[in-house]
């Protein structure tokens, strides 16, 4: 039997076209406009045949109204900070420690629960608001009267993977767009030399893989570009023809036989998108280097950011929030960086040796966050530039095992600052123990809306058909957490 022939023998495969092709293979145009079709730099040109920038899909739209924030950096703590040793410091856990824990208890992760677990760490009062903050977070601490806390947030998730979609796109499954490509696609990006939905990894790719920061539904030009916050940042992304002209008239050649198929078989999305990414990869050759060079940067800059710490971790992460602040500059529009891969810790996700584990990733990014907002508000950033800091879920205040904590998704505390935000704020309550949210309980719904509000989107509004009705980030849910707006 010939290897074309279907199992049944009754007919052979029909090849591929290439518009088939496209289709099946667009979500890797990136990474193959970057490392196929890249071979020189672009001088400042733009590129023969090019699409118009006002045309292409990243271009600058108007928001529904006045924006407070024009960007936004989200601090993604993957894995779920335990609430109670961070933010929202609980005394009856201290009082009551190792005894039986006096709530009912929900079904946990592993279902290994053992007594009452008081935080290993001490609370201190800082800025004028007088906002108690754990000794993990000394540096964050000092940058109080701009935080807006909330500490009610809540997830309908207790598992990394669907806890992880919802953050990201406001649904616990795979396939809905991130926020970061809602962002995009509602306002476009100020900069249309590099993408304007950035991911930088830290080295951790959360559970649930890269469709946390999928397009979707979304035209495919919309998905985040993972970025490394270093020399090698982008794959291949080096000139390798000494001719700038070669690459020129390729790329131009390109587009006119792409030009030619859509004019025959009608627009398509993947095609588009493609072209969009090999003319941006193309400029980002010249914007790339530039946006990594931290030579510019002062030595006191660099040190605020903690690069230059004993722990490689704190370089690693503070090198990501030095980043972020030039992407901010540059005018990129949604910014996610991911944690470090912190040796012996499994993220923030402390179902063991809590005190250990939390200790080593907070020293990783305590002072790089600490100096991202201290360095965006000296330069007058901070107050058009949202940055949130939120894990998936927040962790139990009784022990899994003898000294660890299990998911919990019934009360966790979050933070914003800066882009219109009111700083020194506090935001919903839990319960004695820390457990569940009691006062002004908030969902992941109400915050995509809060910081969809804050860049002059109505979230309501923000929608596309697809199949058979009008979708959006947050779904038909969610509401403004007015108190935390300035």
């Amino acid at each position: 039997m010939s290897m074309l022939q279907h199992h049944c023998g009754n007919f052979l495969h029909r090849p591929l076209t290439r518009r088939e092709m496209l289709g099946r293979c667009a979500t890797g145009f990136g990474a193959v406009a970057l490392s196929g079709l890249l071979g020189d730099k672009a001088f400042g040109g733009v590129l023969k045949g090019a699409m118009d920038p006002a045309t292409t899909p990243w271009a600058v739209r108007p928001p529904h109204y006045p924006a407070k924030a024009r960007n936004i950096i989200f601090l993604y703590m993957d894995g779920g900070v335990s609430q109670v040793d961070s933010f929202d410091p609980k005394p009856r856990l201290t009082k009551e420690h190792g005894q039986p824990f006096k709530m009912k208890m929900e079904p946990t992760q592993f279902n290994n629960n053992g007594s009452t677990l008081g935080s290993p760490w001490q609370f201190k009062n800082y800025g004028q608001c007088g906002m108690p903050v754990s000794d993990l977070f000394p540096h964050i601490g000092q940058c109080a009267d701009d935080l807006a806390l909330v500490r009610s947030m809540t997830s309908e998730f207790s598992e990394h993977t669907n806890a992880n979609y919802f953050l990201h796109t406001g649904l616990g499954l795979s396939g809905r767009p991130s926020m970061g490509a809602w962002v995009g696609y509602g306002l476009g990006s100020e900069n249309q030399n590099l993408p304007g939905f950035v991911v930088l990894n830290g080295g951790l790719i959360p559970p649930g893989g890269l469709e946390n920061f999928g397009n979707g539904f979304l035209p495919s030009a919309f998905q985040g570009s993972l970025f490394r916050a270093g020399a090698h940042s982008v794959a291949n992304i080096n000139p390798t023809e000494a001719n700038p002209g070669l690459q020129q008239n390729k790329l131009a050649l390109m587009r006119k036989l792409d030009q030619e198929r859509m004019e025959r078989n009608g627009k398509l999305d993947q095609l588009e998108s493609a072209i969009s990414n090999y003319e941006l990869a193309f400029r980002m050759q010249s914007a790339v280097p530039d946006l990594m060079d931290l030579k510019g940067e002062s030595d006191a800059t660099k040190k605020l950011y903690g690069l230059d710490a004993d722990y490689k971790f704190t370089r690693t992460f503070g090198t990501q929030c030095l980043v972020a602040r030039r992407l901010v500059e540059r005018g990129v529009r949604f910014i996610e960086l991911t944690c470090p891969a912190v040796n012996g810790n499994d993220r923030w996700d402390q179902h063991g040796n809590l005190k250990v584990g939390h200790e080593t990733n907070a020293r990783a990014v305590d002072q790089p966050i600490a100096g991202l907002l201290k360095d965006l508000k000296s330069r007058g950033l901070l107050e058009r530039t949202l940055v949130v800091w939120a894990g998936e879920f927040g962790r139990t205040p009784f022990a899994q095992g003898a000294d660890g904590r299990d998911h919990n998704p019934f009360g966790y505390s979050v933070w914003l600052a800066g882009g219109g935000v009111k700083g020194g704020t506090i935001y919903g309550a839990t319960d004695e123990y820390g457990y569940k949210a009691v006062q002004d309980k908030c969902t992941i719904h109400d915050l995509h809306a809060t910081m969809l509000h804050l860049l002059g989107i109505d979230h309501k509004k923000l929608t596309v058909r697809f199949s058979g009705r009008d979708m959006r980030l947050t779904d038909v849910h969610g509401e403004l957490i007015q108190p935390i707006l300035a």
